[in-house]
């Protein structure tokens, strides 16, 4: 397996200096599908931009700008090749070439803003060898740093990998047993107290082999989720599921 960093940040920072009219959209268009915008053509050629807001307001923009500055795309590289040499064993199976770009995804204003409904894109299909592109989602309300582009280089490449191996998650189990490796591999701290796991984990566990999709993202998201996608709540802190499960791998002994 082989990924090359391709530097997508400044594409996006000058798809988002246009004008907020309908000719920056299909500029956006033409970038995606590389000039040829036909029902014929269904391959984008630039894969992670999909998740972009296209029609993003000047938040977007001081951001972009933001991790442009911070040196994101070297230190997106660094990560990729990181995320090459501790995979190849495991992964050796996948020894075709494929690209890796990071994106910005707006969770502040615009048609894309909803943040939990692109969280859920965790546990959606991928299809690697259709697109070959691993994508490295940046939320436009988190404060880049390097170890946040780091964490989320190395979890989104981990992530599409694993799903496309074992497919979506179906239960809860199964939901937590990814993020829980994923967020191992990237050296993610889970943000809950001692305490609050533990509560968690008994909140959590009558509800592990459910299939029931509401349900088991109201447990990996946490309630705040819950209420704003409409789903039922379960008493959980923000993320729950995904701590837990981080936590449970990480000291198996808990």
């Amino acid at each position: 397996m082989h990924i090359k960093h391709i530097p997508l940040l400044q594409i996006q920072r000058d798809l988002h200096g246009l004008p907020r009219t309908m000719e920056r959209f299909y500029e956006y268009l033409r970038t995606i599908f590389g000039g040829d915008v036909s029902e014929e053509n269904d391959i984008p050629q630039l894969v992670p931009l999909i998740a972009m807001n296209p029609m993003g307001r000047t938040h977007v923009n001081d951001r972009l700008d933001q991790l442009l500055a911070l040196g994101a795309e070297e230190i997106a590289a660094d990560s990729v090749a990181e995320a090459q040499q501790r995979l190849a064993q495991g992964f050796a199976d996948y020894p075709g070439e494929y690209q890796h770009g990071l994106v910005i995804m707006d969770d502040l204003g615009g048609a894309w803003s909803n943040r939990f409904v692109l969280e859920t894109g965790r546990f959606a299909e991928v299809k690697l060898n259709k697109y070959t592109w691993f994508s490295s989602g940046i939320f436009v309300s988190d404060e880049p740093t390097v170890p946040r582009v780091r964490q989320n280089v190395l979890s989104g490449i981990y992530r599409m990998l694993y799903l496309d191996r074992h497919g979506a998650p179906k239960t809860l189990r199964q939901m937590m047993a990814q993020e829980g490796q994923i967020g191992v591999f990237a050296g993610i701290v889970p943000q809950l107290d001692p305490d609050d796991l533990d509560y968690s984990r008994t909140v959590l566990q009558p509800y592990l082999a459910s299939d029931h999709y509401p349900t088991c993202m109201a447990a990996m998201l946490g309630d705040e989720a819950a209420r704003t996608l409409g789903y039922q709540p379960l008493g959980l802190s923000a993320y729950a599921g995904i701590a837990v499960a981080i936590a449970d791998l990480a000291q198996p002994n808990q």
